[in-house]
């Protein structure tokens, strides 16, 4: 896009590839834009395709595929050959830059109209502020991590941003069993897409904005939790087993309302009431099919 940059973010080289297409284990290797990453993995599909052939390439069940049929998105289509793979890519880079049609209607031209209301808003009333004063905050601080992180010292904010944690932990593990799912039956890899979709519309979304209204601590005053999606490494933990998997996820499940039930009888916290009842339908959902 002709478009200027924001101060900062001034091109300081131009990306270069870190293989010479000899190694064995995989490198990470510079991209400039999220088209050119796209790209690059497209370009890898037809190098692997030209290698090993289309049915050497694309080994996955078909079944497997997340389809319009279960999620209910119009756009999701099965990719199991090189044609709808570079479909598939074609989508995401049209969707998010616009970089071969029109960027106005993409998520990046979107956020550049929302910006502009934004800017012209403030410079009418300076005193304008479209959001809760909201910093991502942690229960724990990730071992992992250097930079320095804010953790939540308000005992009933941590145990609202440790529930929502639990949820995202979970989501996660439900998405994983439906990509990697081994012997379940139709109606079970749907009620496992459902879930997936249900956690993250009907819980997740109220949820991580219930959380954003409460106190970081008395340290911080002023300062709203925001979610900082904690995960524990590894975070999905795959489970080969059918049967053992599904009575994990329903006893999970039926952890969380439990714990969504008892926070809800706190001042401020009567949406969790709704968000019980929502998990406990899901873990009968899980433990019927």
């Amino acid at each position: 896009m002709d478009l200027d940059d924001a101060d900062g973010f001034a091109a300081v080289g131009q990306a270069r590839p870190l293989t010479d297409g000899d190694q064995l284990m995989a490198v990470p290797e510079s991209y400039q834009t999220v088209g050119h990453l796209y790209r690059g993995i497209e370009q890898g599909l037809e190098r692997l395709v030209e290698l090993h052939g289309e049915g050497g390439v694309f080994i996955g069940p078909p079944e497997a595929q997340a389809t319009t049929e279960v999620f209910e998105w119009p756009e999701l289509t099965a990719v199991t050959d090189l044609a709808s793979a570079k479909a598939a890519i074609e989508l995401i880079v049209e969707q998010g830059e616009g970089s071969r049609g029109d960027w106005r209607d993409a998520h990046f031209g979107k956020f550049v109209a929302l910006l502009d209301d934004y800017l012209a808003t403030r410079a009418a009333d300076p005193g304008f502020e479209p959001a809760r004063p909201v910093e991502p905050a942690y229960v724990h601080r990730p071992p992992d991590v250097e930079a320095e992180t804010l953790t939540i010292t308000d005992p009933l904010t941590v145990q609202v941003a440790d529930l929502f944690n639990a949820i995202y932990e979970t989501t996660l593990q439900t998405l994983s069993r439906y990509f990697v799912h081994s012997g379940e039956t139709d109606g079970q890899v749907r009620a496992l897409a459902t879930t997936a979709k249900h956690l993250m519309n009907w819980v997740m979304r109220p949820l991580g904005s219930l959380l954003t209204t409460l106190p970081v601590g008395p340290d911080r005053p002023g300062v709203l939790a925001g979610p900082a999606f904690e995960i524990v490494q590894p975070s999905i933990y795959v489970l080969p087993h059918r049967v053992a998997a599904w009575r994990i996820l329903t006893e999970r499940l039926e952890q969380l309302a439990a714990r969504a039930d008892r926070l809800s009888g706190t001042a401020g916290l009567a949406q969790l009431g709704e968000l019980a009842i929502d998990l406990h339908g899901m873990a009968r959902d899980i433990e019927s099919a």
